[in-house]
């Protein structure tokens, strides 16, 4: 009965110019790096050697084992100091909750971004491997220029999946006071007294987001399997 929606018209501008930008940026960033070092992890875990393979292992193991909000809290407080003992600086290094937020991203994210490419490079008929080796091709060039092109183009969905876990992830650094999209409405629903109005909208827009990225899912499903 007192649902009030002018608060939703007054202040949605400013959640999606600068909550909403805020995760997307922090979001798409996360997604390159943890793409990047997750396709470095699985790699390893594939690899020959028993000490990088284990390496690799302890590394996803360990960071799949600890709760994500308790890694920014780490990270968040750690690494300017970590950032200084790296300079050789008697003072933490200032470097900023965006800086924290999307290292914490890009390392936690990496762990399962690994599993994800580790099971698409291992799909690959290990044949085409062997055929790259007869052709003189080195290790790195038959992952560079024949796996990984085929490994990722099944991997999409699956991709895409984990980037939705990521994007509704990215809503925990709420816990710093960080303006991301359900900090900005935090901030306005207790400016205005309207905590119901805001946390739903906010329940609202991510969902459209996400449902409609899982149809596209399910879309780029169907047509990997009718090409397969």
């Amino acid at each position: 009965m007192n649902f009030d929606f002018d608060v939703i018209q007054r202040s949605w501008v400013y959640l999606f110019q600068v909550g909403m930008v805020f995760t997307l940026k922090l979001t798409l960033l996360s997604l390159i790096g943890a793409t990047l070092l997750g396709t470095l992890l699985a790699l390893m875990k594939l690899s020959g050697n028993r000490i990088v393979s284990k390496t690799a292992t302890e590394y996803v193991n360990l960071v799949r084992s600890i709760p994500l909000v308790l890694v920014i809290f780490w990270f968040y407080f750690l690494v300017p100091y970590l950032g200084a003992w790296v300079i050789g600086s008697s003072e933490p290094v200032q470097v900023g909750a965006f800086t924290s937020s999307l290292v914490t991203f890009v390392l936690f994210e990496a762990a399962y971004f690994c599993e994800i490419i580790r099971a698409g490079i291992q799909s690959i008929p290990r044949g085409q491997v062997g055929a790259a080796y007869a052709l003189g091709m080195t290790y790195w060039q038959s992952m560079g220029s024949i796996v990984l092109p085929q490994a990722f183009r099944m991997m999409i969905p699956v991709l895409l999946t984990q980037t939705i876990i990521l994007f509704q992830d990215v809503s925990l650094v709420y816990v710093l006071s960080i303006t991301d999209f359900v900090g900005a409405a935090s901030k306005v629903a207790q400016r205005d007294g309207r905590l119901v109005e805001m946390y739903l909208f906010v329940a609202v827009v991510y969902f459209i987001i996400s449902f409609s990225l899982s149809l596209l899912v399910k879309r780029l499903n169907r047509r990997l399997a009718f090409v397969r």
